[in-house]
């Protein structure tokens, strides 16, 4: 069953899933019937031969995305607000001592087959190069990706992880979380792994907007569990929301945000009995 949240988009609806088109080429596996099911486990794609054709013509897909997110609009402004003197205090705070970010990409979806995905992707190998305070090793997740994707990824600095951590990464070093259009739930498993300031102080968010969720989340009981802890973190959370006025990248990163994670005086993080959904 789909819950939603209402939505003041043209289709009216706005899912907690978010099976927008920014989420083409996503499939998902059968929903986790028991607690065991959802822990971290290994995870090995159905797809394991590795076609040199493919991983060719995903290659030139992929150096057309680079080559048209590089040159708009978009990414100067996306690059002028990264540079900004308050997004860019907050990303000195999450390095702290440290001189680098570790990046982890959830979700990235099939970057082979849909344009969204590898605009996405663009973003990051892009933040990459321009910013000495991304590591260099960017670390993707995803359950649909193949084995020419993987191979095609890994020849771009990344390295693909073996275990499907459903999002559940401790952030014991400062960390960037990009996770464009991921489940609500898989933000929820983050920030319950971080439940923490010390932690949370750790982590830079790009994302699905905190605040969307906040305003358009509905009186349903399993939308409410979805993004409870979504909502109780927006009293220490500063978010930053992107521009997508171009259409062309509008469905890959539509009601993103940065968010990043600090206490105030009069704020604090409530404590939840209980996390099951």
């Amino acid at each position: 069953m789909e819950t939603t949240v209402k939505n003041s988009s043209s289709d009216g609806e706005w899912k907690v899933v978010l099976p927008s088109k920014g989420r083409q080429g996503r499939r998902r596996k059968p929903k986790p019937k028991g607690q065991a099911e959802e822990e971290e486990q290994p995870w090995k794609s159905d797809d394991l031969e590795i076609d040199p054709q493919r991983q060719a013509r995903l290659k030139q897909k992929m150096e057309i995305s680079l080559k048209k997110i590089e040159s708009s609009n978009f990414y100067t402004v996306f690059l002028e607000q990264l540079k900004s003197p308050e997004v860019s205090n907050h990303i000195r705070l999450v390095l702290g001592s440290e001189t680098q970010l570790q990046m982890v990409m959830y979700g990235i979806g099939s970057i082979e087959s849909y344009e969204s995905p590898r605009f996405q992707l663009s973003i990051a190998i892009l933040m990459k190069r321009e910013f000495d305070w991304v590591g260099d090793n960017i670390e993707v997740f995803d359950p649909v990706l193949s084995a020419t994707e993987s191979s095609y990824l890994e020849s771009l600095g990344c390295s693909v992880l073996s275990v499907n951590e459903q999002a559940r990464r401790e952030a014991l070093k400062p960390t960037l979380f990009f996770m464009p259009h991921c489940e609500a739930n898989l933000y929820s498993n983050l920030l319950q792994a971080n439940w923490r300031m010390d932690r949370l102080s750790k982590i830079a968010l790009f994302g699905n907007s905190f605040q969307m969720y906040e305003e358009q989340v509905s009186f349903d009981a399993e939308v409410i569990c979805a993004t409870k802890r979504i909502i109780a973190a927006q009293s220490v959370t500063s978010e930053f929301a992107i521009e997508t006025e171009s259409d062309d990248y509008f469905a890959a990163f539509h009601d993103s945000s940065w968010h990043f994670f600090s206490s105030g005086i009069d704020s604090e993080l409530p404590l939840f009995v209980s996390d099951e959904f």
